[in-house]
């Protein structure tokens, strides 16, 4: 069994942590591996080389980066490239699918917005799954429920699509705790990649483990569906408070910004 994470962005793009801090934090955490998906358009050529190599120069049997990408596509929709290290010069999510897809990669489409969900139905390529849960979008305590029944209105066409659960993670002081355990022959990249196109993994939060299918229990769906409406006014609540700030000509303080990325 591998324990790690997905859709984490290091210095190469917009995170703030280096590969090699990644690598530490990481390993405190228990983990094995660690799915990269930094940013796209962050990248020519010779940089995506350098971040490719030093991927795999921090990687050895104690631990894995499975070097990624997140492509920006039309209409704000994100699509990860999980182990797709290929630059693309489109931004039609369905031909950015299918891109990774010739890469041997795992396409993923990343925290959908609602307002995304009947485009996305209407998508004659499919990516390998949805990530139904974000802890950086939804929050750390509960995802939304709709985007679990959105994959499995998927699933309908395409049987073989997962739920992926991802932390997003930017900021030094975000919220770190979903992970991915998987069922896997070893730690090398092509395992890695592997057991998730296979749905060999559960994901795992606190006393959690939810399944690569997405299938949910009505308890839980209950359970998602109350915490996730109390964090929502939790987060309005702290957004509304930032734009009365900014309105004064007041700059909330680094310390309370950093704290408020650590609770949602």
């Amino acid at each position: 069994m591998l324990k790690g994470a997905i859709h984490i962005h290091s210095t190469y793009s917009d995170g703030e942590f280096a590969l090699r801090e990644l690598r530490e934090i990481m390993m405190s955490a228990g983990c094995d591996f660690v799915c990269m998906t930094d940013h796209a358009e962050s990248f020519d050529r010779t940089k995506l080389a350098v971040y490719k190599r030093e991927c795999d120069r921090l990687s050895d049997d104690r631990f894995r980066f499975v070097s990624g990408l997140e492509y920006t596509c039309e209409g704000k929709m994100h699509v990860l490239g999980l182990g797709c290290t290929s630059l693309v010069a489109t931004t039609d999510p369905q031909e950015v699918i299918r891109h990774i897809a010739d890469q041997g990669g795992i396409s993923v489409i990343a925290h959908p917005m609602d307002s995304m969900f009947n485009w996305i139905e209407t998508f004659e390529s499919l990516p390998n799954g949805i990530e139904t849960w974000n802890s950086k979008y939804d929050g750390r305590y509960a995802p939304r429920t709709g985007t679990f029944r959105l994959l499995q209105r998927l699933q309908q066409r395409a049987p073989l699509m997962r739920a992926f659960y991802g932390i997003d993670l930017h900021w030094k002081k975000q919220y770190r705790g979903l992970f991915n355990v998987l069922e896997a022959g070893g730690s090398k990249r092509e395992e890695i990649l592997s057991a998730l196109e296979a749905g060999n993994y559960f994901a795992t939060k606190d006393d959690l483990e939810l399944s690569s299918s997405g299938e949910l229990s009505e308890s839980l769906v209950a359970r998602f569906e109350q915490a996730h409406a109390r964090s929502d006014r939790l987060r309005k609540f702290a957004k509304d408070a930032k734009k009365l700030t900014a309105r004064a000509g007041l700059t909330p303080p680094a310390p309370l910004k950093a704290y408020l990325r650590k609770l949602f």
